[in-house]
């Protein structure tokens, strides 16, 4: 296998003396600065010339902001692996995810010795290393809730805790040149990283056998295995490429590390020598840079999914993209709500990389999904084996014209980090009432926010949109172009394209004034009523939200308001807060003058899928007596666990039905439960339904979402940006033929 498509990568290969402490992290940050991808450092911690390698590496990390670094390689026998293991993960972590490790088995063992290292034979050198990944991999993989017990005859652990799982997928690299090291590579290693002098050219080709072969033995794929060559310096930058371009096509080689401490060398070897050397690839593979798959390491390889073509990822993507084998699988695997196995999470940071990453996804033979903040209730933003396309990178927030407060948001931003960028400008836009919530799903649906009655739904204030089209076009969506799409896009969610950002016209708003009362509800029913018309009596700078659930005694019910009003008059808010008090009993009030981002400050939760839910909606003009009673009869039952109702009206209902295609602009109340088994909801009668609440989906859903005439329009409009139906994961409607 004389090329194994991986794409060409570049480093250096720097001393760490100490008699110039700086110079080593000076010459990592010329690398960086001059292009290169990779810096390494030597380690031979019984060399008292040399910087201790780890403090080099971490140093070096925080002086850099893009390029990977590794020691080339670490020392094993003076480098216990359980503890190594948490320090590549941590300083992973802190560096976003800029780390790889390269090992050794150790070689000076009288040096070793003097340091108290334990003095091993080559063979047991290698045996304790094979150990060693073991510890490493199971340390790394945080997942697994099971302590980590190794019986080995080098390293033993007995229950040891795991994590933290680094920020990416570490590869581990050996450094091995005899046939029992480099089978170990190909049973268990991510890469193999020796160095010319110690190996010859023409040795590369035998290696590289017996390594695949330990692969496939091993059940591995041996393009899985990066191939990197470290490669002394002293050349004219004119003489690399004939020298290397072997050692690329022919041997394998995708990643050259120069060994040098010379400026100019590591200068013209990222500046010169690495372009030419990539188009003289690209331009034998036939203009190829070899696919993305190839790049996974071993484990992940091992668990992909049916249906998925990995080595076609766009190499732009395969970078960012996780795998069930990563250890970064567990925190993009789920959402909020509801646990997920998606065969493969694509990352894109722009509105090309989105276009690419859906042009692949929609060609492959699984289910999508599409993701913004990954809160979704409707659990719609991950699935089980397919794809999913994540845009949380693509979460920038842009004053673009403080007169007319236009504000441009990125569909991966969350609301609470977009409150906190506008808060300096004296802005707001409102957004539900969670700062974790993604842009992308709620500006698409509805937003139903803090805000509402003051200032209408999220979407109502949408004027522009980029979104990326089904067949890969990038449009701009507004009154003046695409005018249809952006109708459709302010309510029928992800159904027409995935929007990439969103221009929108923010609320004149610094502080709010919070109220928060906590009632006896045990009268559920005239509790309900005495607060729906206490809401609806209330000035339109109100917006209340409340919280039913079950108190801490049989038979005890406890309801929650936040009520906010949209302004600093702390006299006029007061004045309208304090009628809710009589509601029903009290057990606690407050009131406070708070900053508008205070209230939906970002959490930034990891996604665990921590409990998946049934939830159910309502639309309702009022909270009559009917409505009340059903309500409080699915509470006493205890087939609702929960129900929260949402103000809607004020504003909302300013907005025309035909305007957007959310199209309810009569109801003041938005009610959602979280239902046990079975349709006891039905008896509700809902006869419209807010569908960020829903976790039920199909034509019967559609027909309560939108009206008949609205529903219609849709089809059309799906007709014309999505025929195909390529977005039919999420609510989906279909075009009409």
């Amino acid at each position: 296998m004389p090329d194994y498509g991986h794409d060409l990568r570049f480093g250096s290969f720097i001393t760490p003396r100490n008699d110039r402490p700086e110079a080593a992290v000076d010459l990592a940050r010329l690398s960086e600065e001059a292009g290169l991808d990779l810096v390494t450092f030597q380690d031979h911690p019984y060399q008292p010339a040399f910087l201790d390698t780890w403090t080099l590496l971490s140093w070096a990390a925080a002086r850099t902001e893009r390029v990977h670094l590794s020691g080339n390689v670490l020392n094993l026998p003076l480098r216990p692996p359980a503890v190594l293991a948490r320090s590549v993960a941590s300083l992973d972590l802190l560096s976003g995810g800029r780390i790889e490790l390269g090992l050794g088995a150790g070689g000076f063992w009288d040096a070793i010795g003097a340091m108290g290292g334990r003095r091993l034979t080559p063979g047991q050198a290698v045996d304790a290393l094979s150990e060693a990944i073991d510890v490493i991999r199971g340390i790394w993989d945080a997942g697994e809730r099971r302590l980590l017990r190794l019986e080995g005859t080098y390293y033993a652990l007995d229950g040891a805790k795991r994590g933290p799982a680094p920020a990416h997928d570490v590869p581990i690299w050996l450094g091995a040149y005899k046939p029992r090291m480099l089978r170990l590579v190909g049973a268990k290693a991510d890469g193999w990283l020796p160095s010319l002098g110690y190996i010859q050219p023409e040795e590369i080709a035998g290696a590289n056998k017996i390594i695949d072969e330990a692969a496939e033995e091993a059940g591995r794929d041996p393009r899985a295995i990066r191939r990197l060559l470290n490669v002394m310096g002293g050349e004219a930058p004119g003489t690399w490429v004939e020298r290397l371009l072997p050692l690329a096509l022919e041997d394998g080689v995708s990643t050259f590390i120069l060994g040098s401490d010379d400026p100019r060398a590591i200068r013209a070897f990222a500046e010169e020598v690495a372009p030419a050397l990539r188009e003289a690839v690209a331009a034998e593979r036939g203009g190829g840079a070899g696919g993305g798959g190839s790049r996974r390491g071993g484990r992940a390889v091992e668990l992909r999914r049916p249906g998925i073509d990995y080595d076609a990822v766009p190499a732009s993507l395969a970078g960012s993209a996780v795998e069930p084998g990563d250890p970064a699988y567990a925190g993009v695997r789920s959402s909020y709500v509801w646990a997920g196995s998606p065969g493969l999470v694509l990352r894109p940071a722009t509105a090309g990389q989105v276009s690419e990453a859906l042009t692949y996804a929609i060609g492959q033979d699984v289910p999508l999904a599409v993701r913004s903040g990954g809160h979704g209730i409707s659990g719609r933003s991950t699935n089980d084996g397919g794809i999913v396309v994540d845009v949380g990178a693509l979460d920038g927030v842009e004053v673009l014209d403080r007169g007319r407060r236009l504000v441009r948001v990125g569909a991966g931003a969350r609301w609470g980090d977009v409150a906190r960028a506008l808060a300096p400008h004296g802005l707001a836009i409102s957004s539900g009432d969670y700062g974790d919530v993604g842009v992308g799903g709620l500006a698409t649906t509805g937003g139903q926010g803090f805000l509402a009655r003051s200032y209408g739904l999220t979407i109502d204030h949408v004027v522009g949109a980029e979104v990326v089209l089904a067949d890969g076009r990038i449009v701009r969506a507004g009154p003046d172009e695409h005018p249809d799409l952006l109708w459709a896009l302010r309510g029928a969610g992800g159904n027409m394209g995935v929007v990439t950002s969103f221009d929108i016209e923010a609320a004149e708003l610094g502080d709010v004034v919070l109220g928060v009362f906590v009632h006896d509800a045990a009268d559920l029913a005239g509790f309900l009523e005495r607060w729906g018309r206490l809401v609806e009596d209330s000035p339109r700078e109100l917006t209340p939200f409340l919280t039913v659930f079950p108190g801490g005694g049989a038979g005890s019910v406890m309801a929650q308001t936040l009520a906010v009003w949209a302004g600093d008059d702390a006299d006029a808010a007061v004045g309208a807060l304090e009628p809710f008090l009589g509601a029903g009993p009290v057990l606690q009030q407050q009131a406070q003058l708070v900053p508008y981002a205070a209230l939906v400050a970002p959490h930034h939760n990891r996604h665990t899928g921590q409990a998946a839910l049934r939830s159910r909606s309502a639309l309702a003009d009022h909270l009559d007596a009917g409505l009340a009673g059903r309500l409080a009869a699915l509470f006493a039952t205890g087939d609702a666990h929960m129900l929260q109702v949402r103000s809607v009206g004020g504003a909302v209902n300013d907005t025309p039905a035909g305007a957007t295609a959310y199209a309810h602009r009569t109801q003041n109340f938005s009610v959602s439960a979280v239902m046990g088994a079975g349709d006891a909801w039905e008896g509700v009668g809902a006869q419209a339904v807010y569908l960020s609440f829903e976790t039920r989906t199909g034509e019967e859903v559609l027909a309560r979402a939108f009206p008949p005439e609205t529903l219609e329009r849709l089809r059309r409009i799906k007709a014309v940006y999505d025929p195909r139906n390529a977005f039919r994961h999420n609510f989906p409607i279909t075009p009409r033929a």
